[in-house]
């Protein structure tokens, strides 16, 4: 279990969205650390991808290589 202080302006905006969409507040701290996370998680993978030195193509050499030309 995790407990988390928010900030009163924070708090007050989760609950009434949880009010007004017959959800609880722990669903979307759930959902918004879910989303966190994930885009966390890609930006760590994109990084780690930019440092290899492996050969870099343009859009257009892809498009080329998949026959997606116009």
């Amino acid at each position: 279990m995790l407990a988390v202080r928010l900030p009163e302006n924070l708090e007050e905006r989760l609950s009434q969205l949880a009010e007004r969409t017959h959800r609880s507040k722990s669903y979307y701290v759930k959902q918004a650390l879910q989303d966190f996370l994930d885009e966390q998680e890609d930006h760590l993978i994109a990084l780690s991808r930019l440092e290899k030195k492996n050969p870099r193509i343009t859009l257009e050499e892809m498009e080329s290589r998949l026959d997606l030309e116009d």
